[in-house]
């Protein structure tokens, strides 16, 4: 197969997929995403951790350090299946904040600070730099296979084809076109790229099919031929063996740059739409890993055992299939390598150019423009220009990289000083999701003091001298000092140079961060923050530090320039219609302003915005750099404001209730007129029965004695109830008066019940009614007023019969003492099997004059539950009603012993009492 016709399909793969990332961005605008937002497509995407270096490098490690490629794949999957809780949180997190990039979300997070979002984008750009580089290697020396013979390609080429760095030079042309036009053809404010994604998701299934193809052939080659795969396997046997300090170390790096690595961050994070993504991504992807890594290892054994030892094992996945004869096989190979190498290359320039755009580019814009900003149309150009320049810059940073290198062995080890380099945010980026505590300053401290000692002890060294430390650092440390050899800092014996590095740029980092955290302050904006990030609270009771809003008219014409007019004008009337107008624009309220400020940050990332804000809510400017210290001087006004809102609060208390008491006294006043009501009511019935027969024998003229003798009785019997009820009225006046006598003696409960039964005999013998006493009568004795108790229980004993519609009245007593000394009380219940009454009129029954029964019941006025609750109440205890499963259950409580004036404190709820788990309660009418 000829270079020009691996050309050929390779431009032609390229074309299609610049097809299918135009067509996915115009059904999203069409509005028919349909399966490009599914699960499905998000999974795939992530496969952009897949690079080259995994896909030709994994075989190349599995050929020379045996089965360590394994950690590559084992850390990311740990971290899916093990972490996935953290990866949600972070996730939405990304979603409810708007954020843009890795560097958006740590300056979001730390008080929405330009520093640390600067140092996270510097950070990224040094670790990204050799990655990129290592992409355009693999495409360059994948190239070379077709322009030599098999056994040609050498692990060491000592001359590589000269037309290699044009190729670079051409392919990282393509890559930037690529990724400006599908990447910032505008500005989204949710920062997705659905065209991107999907070719993307595309190129997952080519290079994951290719692999497959070569593995599969790999094997069938292996069971139909005689291949002796003793030798390799003795080789690889004798290397490095599983879960030493370098295989923790790879896997701990792997497992936590997916979340740290720019791209990966992008299709994580930036990329999810919902929680179902990530849910079939947290086994799917583990179960693509593992469909990537399956045919490495047998890949491996069969080219160290059929090429020449002098091949290059990073490149068995195209030689092996070319030393069969098996060219269109090598060439699928190449295209899944060139998906490989590709689609890392786009999306870790296009997270890296927004990064850069916002975290350096606009916030130095802002600042040297200031309020001209405002006035300018060019804001939103400025946007996206700096974004395609930095795409450009990047993708040049790359290729002089490669240059600078000149694809020697040092490009090796780049994969893992990349994953080592973006490493270094991780304990700002964990301790800032899960630790209220973590600072700004630990962050940035901890970052920096991790960064540097990386670039110091992995980064530089990999030009071996070439860059800023001679071989003579190299060799005997920084000024002849052993301590500070780069590969051996502070005298640590560490064979393995990415060990070393590791444990010292995170550990440092970590104990920096801490440390620092833990002696420094928050500012106010910068705790509210870490209130929202850590215990993932909504923004509803957030007051802003800048309460002098300008026009909305003003506000109007930022978010054009910024979101686009269209989205501009449609977020803005969806929020007139929020605060209830029908037409027009929005008020400038905090929640308003704050919810523009998040979709600010979508686009310009948090830090920007926030200065955005800044400037345009104050009368001065303000500068990004004063922004921590106006949160600190608004907490104080908050705090003064607390104060004016605690008094305001009493006076509000105060005014309360003086309205309770007055609402009181409207009640204690409408009570006496009902009660006058009522009175005169009860009063003019027996009187009106009076006057009519006293009249009637006054002009009768009849000799009957017998109908004379009814009359009279009539009238003695109404005088009697007269009496009963004037009697009744003065008794409820005493008892709630309080000057009721009380005539105190120790009685014992047996006798009280007898009495009670012997004044109700007539009324037991007449309606069968059966008493049972479930108490040991003769051993409980009350310090009390006895005929006031009598009075009770003869009342309640009496509705119990008189108003029960069963055949034969049945009365329940039962009795417990509760606590003991001055605090005993003694539980009476009486429980009856009566009909009960509805849930409504249960809070009336103790009212005077509340007769539940029928209206044709002439039997009492409606005083003697009212009074025997008074009489209850004088005697230091409560009568209720309780609960119960049919008919009804009163319960008086006692104190034992009267005479030590127990205070009428009883709780709502007393032991032993049947409150609890009771169905519809009813109870009789009271009836007197």
């Amino acid at each position: 197969m000829s270079l020009q016709f691996i050309i050929a399909v390779t431009l032609f793969y390229s074309l299609l997929l610049f097809l299918v990332a135009y067509i996915a961005e115009q059904r999203v605008r069409a509005g028919r995403a349909g399966i490009l937002h599914s699960p499905v497509v998000y999974t795939l995407s992530l496969s952009v951790y897949c690079t080259a270096w995994t896909f030709y490098g994994a075989v190349g490690s599995a050929a020379r350090n045996g089965l360590e490629f394994i950690t590559i794949y084992l850390g990311p999957t740990l971290v899916f299946i093990g972490w996935w809780w953290f990866l949600r949180r972070l996730v939405r997190t990304g979603r409810r904040e708007q954020i843009t990039s890795i560097a958006d979300l740590l300056s979001s997070r730390y008080g929405k600070s330009t520093s640390i979002g600067v140092v996270v984008t510097l950070i990224a750009l040094l670790g990204a730099t050799p990655y990129i580089a290592l992409q355009l290697q693999s495409l360059t020396l994948s190239l070379t296979v077709f322009t030599q013979n098999t056994d040609m390609v050498a692990e060491h080429m000592a001359d590589t084809p000269s037309w290699t760095q044009t190729t670079a030079l051409i392919v990282a042309i393509g890559l930037a076109t690529f990724t400006i036009m599908f990447g910032t053809r505008n500005l989204n404010a949710s920062e997705r790229h659905e065209g991107v994604v999907t070719a993307i998701a595309i190129e997952a299934l080519v290079k994951l099919t290719s692999l497959v193809a070569v593995g599969v052939a790999v094997v069938y080659w292996i069971l139909s031929t005689p291949v002796s795969l003793e030798a390799p396997l003795a080789q690889l046997s004798g290397k490095a063996s599983p879960f030493d300090q370098r295989w923790i170390t790879l896997t701990f790096l792997s497992g936590f740059a997916i979340i740290c690595l720019p791209r990966m961050f992008q299709v994580i994070v930036v990329e999810n739409r919902d929680d179902r993504q990530l849910a079939l991504a947290s086994w799917a992807f583990p179960t693509y890993l593992f469909l990537m890594c399956l045919f490495v290892l047998p890949i491996a054994l069969f080219g160290l055992s059929t090429l020449p030892a002098t091949a290059n094992p990073d490149l068995f996945v195209l030689t092996v299939p070319l030393s069969q004869g098996q060219t269109l096989l090598a060439g699928f190979a190449f295209l899944g390598g060139f998906s490989s190498a590709t689609s890392m290359v786009i999306m870790a320039a296009l997270a890296l150019s927004t990064m850069v755009s916002n975290n350096i580019v606009l916030p130095l814009w802002l600042k040297i423009s200031g309020p001209a900003i405002y006035a300018s149309e060019d804001l939103r150009r400025l946007t996206l220009n700096s974004r395609r320049i930095s795409i450009i810059l990047i993708l040049s940073l790359g290729y002089l990289y490669f240059r600078a290198t000149g694809g020697s062995s040092a490009l090796a080890a780049i994969g893992l000083i990349a994953f080592l380099g973006v490493a270094q945010v991780l304990p700002a980026l964990a301790g800032g999701l899960l630790w209220r505590g973590a600072t700004k300053a630990g962050a940035l401290s901890g970052v920096i003091t991790g960064s540097l000692i990386w670039l110091y002890s992995s980064f530089l060294p990999s030009f071996e001298g070439g860059l800023l430390l001679s071989p003579a650092i190299l060799e005997t440390g920084l000024f002849g000092l052993s301590w500070l050899k780069p590969t051996a800092l502070f005298g640590a014996n560490i064979a393995d140079p990415l060990v070393h590095a590791s444990f010292w740029s995170l550990g440092l980092n970590s104990l920096v961060f801490v440390l620092v955290s833990c002696f420094s302050r928050q500012g106010a904006l910068e705790r509210f923050q870490a209130y929202i990030f850590v215990y993932q609270r909504p923004r509803e009771h957030y007051q802003r530090a800048y309460q002098n809003p300008s026009s909305v008219h003003e506000l109007l014409a930022l978010s054009q320039r910024i979101i686009g007019r269209r989205a501009a004008s449609q977020l803005f009337r969806e929020a007139a219609r929020a605060q209830g107008k029908s037409g027009g624009l929005p008020d400038p309220t905090n929640e308003f302003t704050d919810s523009l400020e998040r979709q600010f940050s979508a686009v310009v990332g948090a830090a920007t915005a926030h200065a955005l804000f800044a400037q345009m809510t104050s009368d001065r400017t303000v500068s990004v750099s004063q922004l921590v210290a106006l949160a600190d001087e608004s907490a104080q006004v908050r705090a003064y404001s607390q104060q004016l809102e605690e008094k305001s609060a009493e006076l509000e208390t105060a005014a309360d209730q003086l309205r309770a008491a007055n609402m009181q006294l409207l009640q204690l006043g409408q009570q006496r007129d009902n009660f006058l009501s009522q009175v005169s009511h009860e009063l003019r019935t027996p009187m009106a029965s009076i006057r009519s027969f006293a009249e009637i024998l006054q002009q009768s003229q009849t000799e009957d004695a017998e109908q004379r003798a009814h009359f009279a009785s009539i009238i003695h019997d109404e005088s009697i109830r007269l009496t009963k009820l004037l009697d009744n009225i003065l008794e409820i006046s005493f008892l709630e008066s309080g000057h009721a006598k009380l005539d105190i003696q120790s009685v014992k409960l047996e006798a009280i019940f007898s009495r009670a039964q012997l004044a109700l005999d007539a009324l037991i013998r007449d309606s069968g009614a059966q008493i049972a006493i479930n108490m040991p009568l003769d051993s409980v004795t009350l310090t009390t007023d006895a005929d006031r108790l009598l009075q009770v229980v003869i009342n309640l004993f009496s509705n119990a019969i008189k108003h029960n519609d069963k055949s034969v009245p049945e009365i329940t007593v039962s009795s417990q003492q509760i606590g003991t000394g001055k605090q005993a009380k003694l539980l009476i219940q009486i429980r009856d099997n009566g009909p009960g009454i509805a849930d409504e009129q249960r809070e009336r029954i103790f009212e005077k004059f509340a007769r539940i029964t029928p209206t044709n019941s002439k039997s009492g006025v409606g005083l003697g539950l009212a009074i025997s609750a008074q009489m209850i109440a004088n005697l230091k205890g409560d009568l209720r009603l309780r609960e119960s499963a049919s008919g009804c259950l009163f319960e008086i409580i006692l104190p034992v012993n009267l005479s030590d004036d127990m205070p009428n404190d009883m709780p709502d709820d007393m032991p032993g009492s049947e409150a609890d788990g009771a169905a519809d309660i009813s109870a009789h009418p009271e009836q007197a």
